[in-house]
């Protein structure tokens, strides 16, 4: 058996969530969410040309969890659900069947990302899968109301450090890791694995795979070079 990390943004889901997210707030948002949007945006940006395309992730993320304080979880799940509805198409359906057939061999399967934590729930649910989530959680009031803040952005070499407490924490024996991810911040992840697989990759990251000799997974739910 085996531990099987996957990653969400540009691998289980081909699209990008920043853009699901604008979109599905097109339809939903008020005059309140937009300006707090268009205000994180540009704190967003600026942090990007200064730290890099990591920080305006995070510094995104933050801004729009800012746009749910005061939201129950019931109107949270309905959100998130309109926006599998407008990103339906972006779903990895071939990663998903090769999921479920590292399930089929009893290989813990854990989704890893820094998406927010009530979008990976709604996905799963979508898709029927079954599995751990580790990523980044929306913070709510003991009444259920968020409040607006986000823990952790699960990102770069944070994700290996929640891998590790997860195999500590559930008192798993050593086992082989399987990391299946898209882009340049997974490399921390890619290395700590032993079996890295390149999804989606962007033309740099390819090059990067093929210079490690990293398999890469295909649209067909094939993997090259396995």
């Amino acid at each position: 058996m085996a531990i099987v990390t996957v990653d969400f943004d540009g691998t289980l889901f081909l699209g990008s969530s920043f853009k699901a997210m604008l979109d599905a707030g097109k339809k939903e948002f008020k005059t309140r969410e937009w300006t707090v949007v268009t205000g994180g945006l540009t704190k967003a940006a600026a942090s990007g040309i200064s730290k890099g395309k990591n920080a305006f992730r995070i510094q995104f993320f933050k801004t729009f969890a800012r746009t749910f304080k005061g939201k129950s979880k019931k109107e949270l799940d309905f959100f998130f659900s309109r926006l599998l509805d407008i990103g339906e198409e972006n779903i990895n359906k071939p990663l998903v069947e090769k999921i479920k057939e590292h399930q089929e061999k009893g290989d813990t399967v854990i989704v890893l990302s820094g998406a927010l934590e009530p979008f990976l729930a709604a996905f799963l649910h979508r898709v029927e899968l079954d599995v751990p989530v580790i990523s980044t959680e929306l913070m709510f009031y003991p009444n259920g109301i968020c409040t607006g803040e986000t823990g952790t952005v699960i990102n770069g070499t944070e994700k290996v450090k929640r891998v590790e407490e997860f195999i500590f924490q559930n008192c798993l024996e050593a086992q082989e890791i399987w990391a299946y991810a898209d882009s340049k911040s997974d490399i921390p992840l890619f290395q700590f694995a032993e079996h890295p697989v390149v999804v989606n990759p962007s033309k740099d990251m390819k090059k990067i795979a093929e210079e490690n000799d990293w398999p890469i997974f295909s649209d067909t739910g094939n993997v090259a070079s396995e």
